[in-house]
């Protein structure tokens, strides 16, 4: 039985840069040790957008450009890199080629337990736990709470409780 890790857009955009917050920045300290004691395969996420964001639908309701492509705040924060191995990069919220990474894993080896952490919960943690949990039924998925941050506390809250309703396990909240 296999336990993954998955660790969502750990960038800078979303940490310090672009659309960062004190949660996110306060949470980098969590994640590198949680990071550092798991024991099992580890996947990070990167949100991935070109030059032409503004004009993406995304862009058009969230008007800031962030984790663009090749710049800066698209990389992954500096102190988690070392552990950056597996990176899929995703253009939108929910990575479908992450759930089919998952399910190709499951096919291989079967797994136990999903894991999940990061930024945002309320946006692309919850997005990437449903698909995993859609896809792979039987997996255990679990969210850290003490190692996401959401848009906004309250959000963050919200997420939690939403991915609870759906059979997903919250711990650390």
């Amino acid at each position: 039985m296999q336990k993954i890790l998955v660790v969502v857009d750990m960038q800078k955009d979303f940490i310090d840069g672009a659309l960062g917050t004190k949660e996110a920045i306060a949470i980098v300290p969590r994640v590198k040790e949680i990071i550092e004691s798991f024991d099992g395969k580890i996947y990070f996420t990167r949100d991935t957008h070109e030059q032409n964001y503004l004009n993406t639908q995304e862009g058009k309701n969230l008007p800031v450009p962030h984790c663009i492509k090749d710049t800066d705040g698209w990389q992954i924060e500096k102190s988690l890199q070392p552990y950056a191995k597996n990176i899929i990069d995703k253009p939108t919220f929910g990575s479908t080629s992450l759930a089919t990474e998952l399910v190709r894993e499951n096919s291989l080896e079967e797994i136990s337990e999903i894991t999940f952490i990061g930024l945002c919960t309320d946006i692309c943690v919850i997005s990437n736990a449903m698909l995993a949990k859609a896809h792979l039924t039987e997996a255990k998925i679990i969210v850290d709470a003490s190692a996401c941050a959401g848009v906004t506390l309250e959000s963050h809250k919200n997420a939690l409780n939403a991915m609870k309703m759906c059979q997903i396990m919250v711990i650390n909240d």
